[in-house]
């Protein structure tokens, strides 16, 4: 099975960490977010692993020369400008095509998510796009209607809302946990071009195909994304 790190951000919010090093190489707890998250995509049986880079890309390939890849089977995507999510998944889509849904995830998000059950939910509701989710106060939110059908996206730092349809019922809000899995025909679906979030391909989607909620639980995620936080999440995370 194939699965996706997206690695290539600056880190800004993880300063002066990130200006010797990239994010993914972030230390928590004797193990860096790169190893932790491959570990897991191999416990779940992801062999294939395409990682996208752009800040200080050359310590990343020699961290996994060193580490032989943590057992994997891992190719690069490097990426001259930041193309943000979307952008970068659609320049690495020429690994993540297949027969079989894909696994797509932030390197600085850990969790206990359940991968095997993510997959088989994705699997039983024929999704285009599973999104893992949870209630979490954050200004970022996504909509979805009574069936988990995604139906908008808000940003309430930037009083910005982008809907699926002119005409809706909100009825639950969830935020984004940085997980996803999408089915191998999204590929071949998105149409945006350049830099751009990958949410806005979802979005536009969702009109016509199964964009859906999985509901996880809370307590044990964790986005390492901020330098404030880094100790705290160090003491919390297991």
């Amino acid at each position: 099975m194939k699965a996706m790190l997206l690695a290539a951000g600056l880190g800004t919010r993880l300063r002066p960490i990130t200006d010797i090093i990239p994010k993914a190489l972030v230390d928590i707890n004797g193990q860096t977010l790169l190893q932790i998250n491959l570990e897991k995509l191999k416990y779940y049986g992801f062999n294939e692993v395409i990682i996208n880079l752009h800040h200080f890309p050359e310590k990343i390939r020699v961290y996994l020369k060193e580490h032989q890849n943590f057992g994997l089977d891992i190719e690069f995507s490097f990426e001259e400008q930041i193309l943000n999510t979307g952008g970068g998944i659609k320049k690495a889509s020429w690994f993540l095509k297949g027969n079989e849904p894909v696994l797509i995830h932030n390197v600085d998000i850990l969790s206990d998510i359940d991968f095997t059950g993510l997959l088989n939910f994705h699997n039983e509701n024929q999704a285009l796009v599973t999104l893992a989710v949870s209630k979490r106060n954050t200004p970022r939110q996504l909509f979805f209607n009574e069936i988990n059908l995604l139906m908008g996206w808000e940003n309430q730092a930037d009083c910005e809302q982008k809907f699926v349809k002119s005409e809706i019922t909100i009825l639950k809000r969830f935020a984004f946990s940085g997980i996803q899995i999408v089915s191998p025909v999204f590929f071949d679906q998105i149409n945006e071009e350049g830099a751009f979030p990958i949410m806005d391909s979802y979005l536009r989607l969702a009109a016509n195909h199964k964009i859906i909620a999985f509901e996880h639980d809370p307590e044990n995620w964790f986005d390492v994304g901020k330098i404030n936080e880094l100790e705290s999440i160090r003491k919390r995370y297991k």
